[in-house]
């Protein structure tokens, strides 16, 4: 069966295929990480959250003690987390389109879109984390790892998780992309979305 997916070998800009791009560094040693398919796997997130032009994603893995040094820094938490998200140009509901179904995109268009990209954001997940947490989490490593681009992605297009209503929100959007672009089918057995505390 031929895949049917946007072809991503090479980025574009204005007027080309409308494929966002999406950056990736692995600037950790711990685990070892497969750059082009977590790639891969936050473009189809942007993708299926209505994200389309020159828009422009960095997706970086990093160790305990960096995301440790921006946690405290940015958040003003102690300690190594997960994932962590920077919105750059931001992203806002553009529109609506039918009951519930919402696209979201760059919040203001950049002044030269055939020269740059709207920059949306860097995400920063550490593996070191991933590789602690999967067991009572995820349930696997890939699979934690996957869910935490996709949320660390989610966050840049502005999901949140701060009540109910809009935790319910961004899960049944994190599940819906793994589903479609990482298992290619339901959730396995042991996965969870929520976090054993």
């Amino acid at each position: 069966m031929p895949d049917s997916r946007p072809k991503v070998d090479a980025p574009k800009r204005s007027g080309g295929d409308g494929v966002p791009e999406v950056f990736c560094s692995d600037e950790q040693d711990s685990i070892p990480i497969e750059l082009e398919r977590w790639r891969r796997l936050a473009i189809d997130a942007l993708i299926s959250q209505g994200i389309r032009g020159a828009c422009e994603l960095s997706l970086f893995f990093i160790d305990e003690e960096t995301i440790a040094d921006l946690n405290a820094e940015h958040m003003g938490k102690s300690g190594p987390t997960d994932v962590l998200s920077f919105p750059l140009d931001g992203v806002e509901v553009a529109e609506t389109q039918g009951p519930g179904a919402l696209t979201r995109g760059p919040s203001r268009p950049h002044p030269d879109h055939d020269d740059m990209p709207t920059l949306l954001g860097d995400v920063l997940v550490c593996p070191a984390v991933a590789q602690k947490q999967f067991p009572t989490h995820a349930g696997t490593l890939d699979d934690e790892i996957a869910l935490l681009v996709v949320h660390g992605v989610l966050h840049i297009l502005g999901f949140d998780h701060d009540n109910d209503e809009n935790l319910a929100v961004m899960r049944a959007a994190e599940l819906a992309i793994l589903t479609t672009h990482h298992w290619g089918g339901p959730a396995p057995d042991g996965f969870q979305q929520g976090h054993n505390e």
